[in-house]
Parts: C-alpha cells; structure tokens; sequence
C-alpha cells in the first residue's frame, strides 16, 4: 500500500469488508465490519427500495452507531443475510447493550437478481434461501481479512445486472486535500446503462484515474440517440446499492449530508438512475479516526469527493465483471470491447 492506497473502501481505516457467493444461485452477500461502531445514515433516491433497519439511521432516532452494513442480492428474500451478519457478530461479543443483551445493528439493502439465470428454487416456494448463511460467511469473511478484495462478480454483485452488460461489484478511493480518506463500495444492479451508447466509454469517464475502468476517457462527442433513455426489465428488476465511508468524524446529520451528495456520483456513472421502480440508495459512514475542520467547505469536500469516487467504482464494478456461464446472459464489458481492441 502506497500513500494513494490500494483504491478500494478499505482504504478508510476503521473498516473491513467480506464477501460471500453462491456460484449456482448466482446471487452473493456484501458485508462491511466496522472495527468500532460506526456513525452511519442513508439516502434514499430511488422509488423501490428494499432494506431492513435503515429507520433507526434517520439522524433523530435513538441508535448512534451500527457495527456493520450489509448489501445483498436476492430482493426482499436477500433481507436474511442481516439476521445471519447479526449472528456472527454476536459471536465475536458485538453489539448494543440492553442490559445484560447485546444486540448488533446492522443495517441492510439488497437489489433483485432473481431471474439472471441462476438456480433459485427457493423463489418458487421450494427450500430455503441461502442469505442468512451467505451474510453470517460474508462477516466472517471480513473479520478475517487482511488486505484487498475482487471486485465484479463477488459478494452482492456476483447476479448484478445492466440494462445491456453484466454489472458487478465496485469500489474506489481518494483522500481530500485537507487528508481524510473517502471510500466507496457498490453492487451495481442499474436499471439503465454505465456506457454511452454503444460503447465503450463510461459515463463516468470524466472521474476515471489512469486507467482503472480502461483509461478510455469520454468520446469527442455524446450522439442524441446515445441520450435516449434505456431501460432494463420490468417492474422491480434494478437497484444500484452502495456504500461510502470516511475516516473524518461525522455527526449522524452530517453522514446524511455526505450520503445524499454521494448520489451526484450514481447520477453521474449511470442513465438513467433514481427510476421510479428503482431501490437505488447509498448508506453513508464515518469510522472517526479523523477530526473535521471548522469549515463547512470541509464537509462539502468530503461530498464531492464522495461522489466521485461512488462514479469511478460503478464503472469499476461494471469493467472487472465476467458474464454469468447461463444461457442468454448478458455479456460482460470486457467479452465486447476488450475483444474487440485486440
């Protein structure tokens, strides 16, 4: 690891993060540990979200802090995973204290990847869903952890889907000037697309360092058709679900603040985003290893930053995904047009 970090949310100390897949099923699990409870809030843009424990983070309510958040897939039957992170965190002696009871907060969004071709029998009635042990391995997964994640086809984003390319699991970094770091996670499930038209750029080109998502950069110019919303499926079938973190001390209003400026970065990476059937949201924590300055400028800069880094690691997400070895699956953004440049 250098001074500009590994380019991931891990970059923001005080955090860890664990995944967990389930290759048949095509579905997985997305959990972030925080070593300490962590300030957290949310926003919430699109009209369809599907989530568990998110009231408490409002900045009126009661609890504080929250030791972990989950991203899943498998729509409202994913919502288990938080019941299986609970578990395991419990074991390791996390929690709120009620008397002599502890009892882990852990927040969860999840995202519908329920007909991407994966065996779910389950959605018709028959078995169990896999989520509650997806999301206790995906927190054991991050307690154990030491260093980097795969991005792509892991955790929450192993079924994620666009509207035209496989969508993934994401992430990027980058430090304020004034030295706090921002980080962000997502499981890109979009209900339009991450490329301008065709392809092969990025919508979020414009946010891209080197060449993490291609080093492509944005066309000499953007075509009307290219314009021309496109949308993915049908009622329910999309979510774009993510996570930001920073190491500066946050209030609980102030991590609401950075979350809904965290959303000019989804705006920014995909077209069209915040749909009207959309779960589209973005949780937002801080792990206060850092004090914030005075200035109110400050706490902009951590939204601006936040969401450039949210764009680049949709992109991300969407560049390292493989397609899904099922028929019709979509394709993956490298199966075209890495191909295509050789």
């Amino acid at each position: 690891m250098t001074d500009t970090g590994h380019n991931l949310i891990i970059d923001v100390p005080g955090l860890r993060v664990g995944n967990a897949d389930d290759h048949a099923a095509a579905t997985g699990v997305t959990a972030i540990v925080f070593d300490e409870p962590a300030v957290a809030s949310l926003a919430i843009l699109g009209g369809g979200p599907g989530v568990r424990d998110t009231a408490l983070l409002e900045p009126e309510m009661t609890v504080q802090t929250v030791d972990a958040l989950v991203l899943s897939g498998g729509s409202a039957f994913g919502l288990d995973a938080a019941g299986g992170a609970m578990s395991a965190l419990a074991r390791h002696g996390r929690g709120f204290a009620v008397g002599s009871a502890r009892v882990p907060i852990v927040p969860q969004a999840v995202l519908f990847d329920l007909i991407n071709g994966g065996h779910k029998p389950w959605a018709a009635g028959d078995g169990a869903p896999p989520y509650r042990t997806l999301g206790e391995a995906a927190v054991e997964d991050a307690i154990a952890s030491t260093g980097v994640f795969a991005l792509g086809n892991r955790g929450a984003g192993y079924g994620a889907t666009t509207v035209n390319l496989k969508g993934g699991l994401g992430s990027a970094s980058a430090r304020t000037p004034e030295g706090h770091w921002v980080g962000a996670i997502v499981a890109v499930n979009a209900v339009g697309s991450g490329i301008i038209g065709a392809g092969p750029h990025f919508w979020a080109g414009t946010y891209e360092r080197g060449d993490e998502f291609g080093g492509l950069g944005l066309p000499r110019t953007i075509s009307a058709e290219a314009l021309k919303p496109r949308f993915k499926g049908g009622p329910g079938e999309n979510t774009t679900i993510a996570i930001v973190a920073t190491d500066a001390a946050l209030t609980k209003a102030q991590a609401k603040r950075l979350a809904l400026a965290a959303h000019d970065g989804m705006a920014r990476a995909l077209r069209p985003s915040h749909a009207l059937l959309d779960g589209d949201l973005v949780f937002a924590a801080s792990t206060g290893k850092r004090p914030l300055g005075p200035s109110p400028y400050e706490l902009s800069t951590l939204g601006v930053i936040a969401a450039d880094v949210l764009a680049r690691a949709i992109a991300r997400g969407i560049h390292a995904a493989v397609a899904l070895p099922f028929d019709n699956a979509l394709p993956a953004w490298r199966d075209i047009f890495e191909r295509n440049s050789k």
